[in-house]
Parts: structure tokens; sequence; C-alpha cells
């Protein structure tokens, strides 16, 4: 078995452990760079999976670990989400900060997702909001940096968590209000469509109720047509005695209008749950955010 992945310490982090999960033999890591990476590939999220895709489709690699929010809605022809194993947890975390209420007014908060961008100003308008991007280790340096002058920075819990770094959290964003990005803390399998034995090695990992709630998420993202300029929330859990509960958020960058959405619906439906979820949100007034959104994206460029 054959591992692709893509060459950050996270990514092969991730990559480690699913081989560490798969009972039979011991798999090859692959790591393999990106358009993402060399700054080549598309602008939506298809740049973090392009060359991964064409590995398995080379027959040079059998299964592809993606982090699941970086996966786009439509994968390459020939291949398929193979599952997800148990998801790591899914909230964002702020690391300087004990919580969102402990920053001082006007204090200087970095992240490079427009999401969060658009929950921090929606949450406390008087935040200094400012990029900062790069892996997760580059972002902690910026943190730690005087020059920067940063307070606190935004990650997800996941990442410090398969880094080793969760001690550098400090104050959890609730995602009852800080909506996750869809398939947050979950990581993606993708294989060839009649690959066998990764279906195989993927279903003695894998967490059906985990790949339920990323369909569900994943469901909603694409009935809002969600791309990487899209400030979307969409996080689904099980519910005890059956089913899942979606939540869904859609925002201005700026924070000046949101909206947001809990539904439940079935397990064994949770593609209808997505895109009964992006219906209601549409209703709602998510067309005309999702429009305003892109635009100040594109002024920001």
């Amino acid at each position: 078995m054959r591992i692709g992945t893509r060459r950050s310490a996270l990514a092969l982090a991730q990559a480690e452990l699913i081989a560490g999960m798969i009972p039979a033999g011991a798999p090859e890591i692959v790591p393999i760079v990106t358009g993402g990476d060399t700054g080549a590939g598309a602008a939506d999220k298809s740049r973090w999976v392009d060359e991964l895709e064409q590995a398995l489709l080379d027959e040079r690699i059998d299964l592809a670990v993606h982090s699941a929010k970086d996966v786009p809605g439509d994968l390459a022809a020939g291949t398929v989400l193979l599952g997800t194993p148990p998801r790591a947890p899914a909230e964002d975390v702020l690391c300087g900060a004990e919580g969102i209420d402990a920053l001082a007014p006007g204090a200087r908060v970095g992240t490079s997702s427009l999401r969060r961008v658009a929950q921090l100003r929606a949450a406390r308008e008087d935040l200094d909001v400012v990029a900062v991007r790069g892996n997760v280790d580059t972002r902690l340096e910026k943190l730690a940096d005087p020059g920067q002058r940063l307070d606190a920075i935004v990650l997800a819990r996941a990442g410090l968590l398969r880094l080793g770094r969760e001690r550098e959290a400090g104050g959890t964003l609730d995602p009852r209000r800080f909506v996750p990005a869809p398939g947050q803390g979950a990581l993606a399998l993708q294989g060839r469509a009649g690959d066998e034995q990764a279906r195989s090695a993927v279903r003695s990992i894998g967490d059906t109720g985990a790949f339920a709630c990323l369909r569900a998420e994943r469901a909603l993202a694409a009935g809002l047509d969600a791309d990487c300029d899209t400030p979307l929330g969409a996080h689904a859990v099980l519910i005890a005695g059956g089913g899942l509960r979606l939540r869904g958020w859609v925002g201005l960058p700026d924070g000046a209008a949101w909206v947001g959405d809990e539904l439940v619906g079935e397990e064994d439906e949770p593609e209808s749950l997505g895109a009964t979820m992006a219906g209601r949100l549409r209703a709602m007034g998510a067309e005309e955010l999702l429009a305003g959104a892109r635009q100040m994206a594109g002024d920001d460029r």
C-alpha cells in the first residue's frame, strides 16, 4: 500500500497516522508536491490535491490522505472519497489568549482564513484582524515574534494535536458560535474508484459516523457553491439516539452581517441534510452575503 501526501509537517504526520492504523503490511509514505505548495496551482482548493489525484490515476500511489477541509467538491474523474478515520476535535482555538473575551480592545489577531476573519469581526468588531499565512509552525513563530505585534492567532485544534503542539492552544472558540470549516478536524481518504484493496483498507480503519458528518458538511458547501473566498462554516455531529445535527454559518468578511442555521437529519442521508440546509440558508439571505463576500475578497487582492 502506497500512501500519498503533501510534504508539509502536518500532512506527513497525518499520513503516518493512517499508515499506523492500517493493519496489514507496512504502507509506504510517498510525499508529493502539489500546485498549492509551489504556487503554480489553480486559485481554488484543487491546488492542494491536484498532484495527489494525478498520482492516484497514474497508479503511483494507492491512497491519498488529505485534510478534509482542503478537498474541493469536485474530485478527479475516476477517484472517490473512501472514508475517514475517527475525527479529531473540529473547533478553532486562540493561541496567545485564554479566550475571545480575554482579548483587550483593539487586540491584533492573525488568521489567513476568510471564515475566521468574518466570525472574529462578527463577535468583536473592535479587533484588528490581520492576515497571517504559512504552516502551523510558521504562524506560531510569527506569534512569538515581537516585530509582528500579534496578540493572538487562530488555529485548528486538530492541527496542533497532530503535531504534538496542543500546549500552544489558549482558549477554545465555541463551535456553536465560531462554526468550523467544512471537514475541519477530519482526514479524507481518496482512492481510485475500482480499487477494492484500498477500499478494504479504509473500511478497516474508517469511522462511518465521522464520514457521514463529513458528507453532510461537503453537501452544504456544494449547495452554496462554496470556494476559497466563501466565509462558510459547516459542522455536523452525531446525536444521541441516531441522526446528525448540522450547523451552518455564512457571513461577510467585515462581520457586518451573517446568517446561521441548525438542522437535524438522518445519519444515512447526510447529503440530503446538507442540501436542505443550503436551501434554507439561501432563503435567509446567504446568496447576497456570498456575493458580497466574494466582492470583498476580490477587492483585498
